[in-house]
């Protein structure tokens, strides 16, 4: 899966994006967990800050 979506970035107007994995704490249980997102380029630090 993973693969297709790096693919289709790599053509046209998939540059502006980025795929972006965050490490999250989970408040229930206390375990972490990813959070994988495709965003704009502009926004990556934005959603990295949060």
């Amino acid at each position: 899966m993973a693969k297709k979506v790096v693919a289709t970035l790599q053509k046209g107007e998939g540059r502006a994006f980025s795929k972006v994995i965050k490490m999250v704490k989970s408040p229930k249980t206390g375990a972490y967990y990813f959070d994988e997102r495709i965003v704009k380029n502009e926004e990556v630090k934005d959603y990295l800050a949060k």
